[in-house]
């Protein structure tokens, strides 16, 4: 069996489609499918359902792509035990983020790293979204809980705050709020309840009796934009919102702490390009971690602030 073809195959089952395995594999898309069709010939069984939206794996497609990834996590060790192209620091590492972390803290970041090592290629998807790293959608994933189940490995990065904000041009145009009774009437910017993809980004049950009105918005950064335009109230990582002044935090004493992990795949972890980037991500919380959790102030510390 041709490795080649198996590493196409692969690519197709975990992008859904040829066309985006031909843009990730650098072929163009008839050579995608000609590949697929000579590794089909030589097992004589279609593996591929080609639709419109898109390609589907058959019942033997899914059986390959057992052994396909068993067979590609055996070349990846011993890549990793011979060193060879793994010694010379170079190749993609894809990394998977929430796309609050992912934007506001890894991207400005890496440029650094990808400076460092001119070899490597730096894949940054920070999204909306949960990563699979058994399916190789992403060689390093920071996640927001730690996984308990399949062969991962994950150190924890570092715990963070959030807190409630608005802009300082929104409270001009609607009037202070000292208490939480004062949200009553406001707009709320919030998740979307059924795109929320992890119970930790659930923390507007403290507004639940609260009678307001809600934009909902499925990610974090156009949460943040919406909060800065002066589109309403937001629960906002207060790591992010240092950074621009002309937002002002607001009731002092809710703060909502959660975590972030990093987790990589166990077949892949000891890649030399794997551990750089790993060390790299570590290294940079390590360096900002104090920016990262602020602690809930009490009421009556709140009001003598104002005061």
């Amino acid at each position: 069996m041709d490795w080649d073809h198996l590493r196409i195959f692969l690519a197709v089952a975990r992008a859904g489609q040829m066309l985006a395995a031909a843009r990730q594999l650098g072929l163009d898309h008839a050579t995608v499918g000609r590949r697929l069709g000579a590794l089909e010939a030589s097992l004589g069984s279609k593996l591929l359902e080609r639709r419109t939206t898109g390609s589907e794996l058959t019942p033997a497609g899914e059986r390959l792509l057992a052994h396909a990834e068993r067979i590609e996590t055996e070349m990846l060790q011993a890549q990793s035990a011979l060193g060879n192209v793994d010694l010379a620091l170079a190749g993609a590492v894809r990394i998977g983020a929430p796309d609050g972390f992912g934007t506001y803290f890894l991207a400005p970041r890496l440029g650094r790293l990808a400076e460092d090592h001119p070899g490597l290629s730096i894949q940054l998807a920070p999204l909306p979204r949960s990563f699979s790293l058994p399916k190789r959608e992403v060689d390093i994933a920071v996640t927001l809980q730690r996984p308990s189940e399949g062969r991962l490995v994950a150190r924890k990065l570092t715990d963070y705050t959030l807190g409630v904000y608005a802009s300082r041009d929104y409270l001009a145009r609607t009037g202070p709020i000292a208490t939480l009774r004062d949200v009553t009437g406001r707009l709320l910017v919030t998740y979307v309840p059924d795109l929320v993809y992890s119970p930790a980004l659930d923390y507007f049950e403290v507004f639940r009796e609260v009678e307001a009105r809600r934009m909902e918005c499925a990610s974090v950064v156009g949460q943040m934009e919406a909060v800065r335009a002066g589109g309403g109230i937001g629960i906002l990582h207060d790591y992010a919102a240092l950074d621009h002044p002309e937002l002002v935090r607001l009731l002092p004493e809710l703060s909502f702490r959660r975590a972030y992990w990093l987790v990589t795949h166990a077949d892949i972890r000891d890649l030399r390009r794997i551990r750089t980037v790993e060390d790299f991500i570590a290294a940079a919380v390590r360096e900002a971690r104090a920016g990262f959790t602020r602690e809930p102030v009490a009421p009556e510390d709140a009001r003598m602030a104002e005061a």
